[in-house]
């Protein structure tokens, strides 16, 4: 990956994929609300090229998002550093929601030389530490409706940051307490249905704090933090594709299914760099209003967007060699026409225009068992 060695963003979630059927291995109701199976996924993106999947795992539906998530973090952690070169200085950044804001995956992310940036979720310590935050501390960052002074060369914004010191789980044992920085991010809590004349007594803020160890400054740091939401694009390509459904009632052919799904996925996107850098960063799939209008016009108009590369790709050319390798003529495909009563299992039926042997009675399952016993090991695993 392009300048993984500088920066490596590693973003972990879950994603509940709706099933159906009493006979479904693992599913159950989770956090969703919705009987499915519950996916866990993490990826590694940089500041310059596209997220790759790199772990998954799937688990029953009512599992809790935090579950195994120690493990799953620290086999995440060494195969990111595996993708990086030896003499890598980079930050490697670990990002996460509220859900796996536990003191194990902190510890097994920093043991495995990561920086962590999660979700805190505003429990008593938390509200404690922000309301120490002094008003002069708050910075204005560029955010939604935000507009840039070049007098002052700030932002006038509604939306502000600061941080403070903090120790992540203070209330439990000292083995478990994590120091570093609680980076809070506030937006005025604004009522829209209020009467005129009845404004409020003071202002009310919405409070998003997340718990970091990076070295990046606060606004920095908020930014980057944000950018986490990468990967709830990468959910909804899978669930656009792969993922639409698991086929299988035994959980773990729906498991195999997945890491299919996973491999494709990355297929794809060493596909799309391949043929233009331009697709480095790009999504698999664009649903805009807009994409879909210019596609309609393409098709009036007679001309195409996007034009595939005419130059065939590494990976094609060695698919290519390896599917004509293993070509061989197919047999005659069997004619639909209505045998009269008097044919004979296994008689030819004349009919003008078609081969005789086309229309040979279909082979009996021991015949074709016994075909694929005698066939070569390549034959019989593509048949099977």
């Amino acid at each position: 990956m392009t300048g993984i060695d500088d920066l490596a963003l590693v973003d972990i979630d879950d994603t509940i994929r709706e099933v159906h059927g009493y006979k479904k291995q693992g599913a159950g109701f989770g956090y969703s609300g919705v009987r499915g199976l519950n996916a866990l996924l993490a990826i590694v993106s940089t500041g310059s090229a596209a997220p790759i999947i790199v772990s998954s795992r799937l688990r029953k539906g009512p599992t809790n998002s935090a579950r195994g998530s120690k493990k799953f973090v620290s086999d995440t952690l060494a195969t990111a550093k595996r993708l990086r070169s030896p003499t890598a200085k980079g930050m490697l950044l670990l990002r996460a929601d509220s859900a796996y804001y536990v003191s194990a995956v902190i510890k097994a992310a920093l043991s495995a030389g990561a920086m962590v940036s999660i979700t805190a979720r505003l429990n008593s310590l938390v509200k404690a530490g922000i309301s120490t935050i002094p008003e002069a501390a708050w910075t204005p960052i560029k955010y939604t409706n935000a507009i840039f002074d070049d007098a002052t060369g700030r932002w006038i914004s509604d939306a502000e940051v600061a941080e403070i010191p903090f120790t992540a789980f203070g209330s439990k044992k000292k083995s478990e307490q994590i120091p570093g920085r609680l980076v809070v991010r506030r937006i005025p809590e604004l009522n829209k249905t209020v009467a005129a004349g009845q404004g409020t007594l003071f202002d009310l803020f919405r409070f998003h704090a997340f718990f970091t160890t990076s070295t990046l400054n606060t606004v920095d740091a908020d930014k980057t933090h944000r950018h986490h939401a990468i990967i709830e694009n990468l959910n909804a390509d899978m669930k656009a594709s792969a993922m639409a459904h698991f086929p299988s009632g035994v959980f773990t052919a729906n498991a195999a299914w997945l890491v299919l799904a996973c491999i494709t996925f990355n297929l794809t996107r060493a596909a799309g760099t391949l043929a233009s850098p331009a697709l480095a960063k790009s999504r698999h799939r664009d649903r805009s209003p807009q994409t879909h209008q210019r596609r309609r016009q393409s098709i009036h108009v007679g001309t195409t967007h996007h034009d595939a590369p005419t130059r065939k790709l590494a990976l094609g050319r060695r698919l290519d060699d390896a599917i004509h390798q293993r070509r061989q003529p197919s047999r005659p495909r069997r004619h639909l026409t209505i045998q009269p009563n008097q044919a004979q299992p296994g008689t030819p039926v004349e009919h003008p225009g078609i081969e005789a042997h086309s229309l040979t009675a279909p082979k009996t399952p021991k015949e074709e068992r016994a075909q694929i016993k005698n066939s070569s090991e390549a034959d019989r695993w593509i048949q099977a």
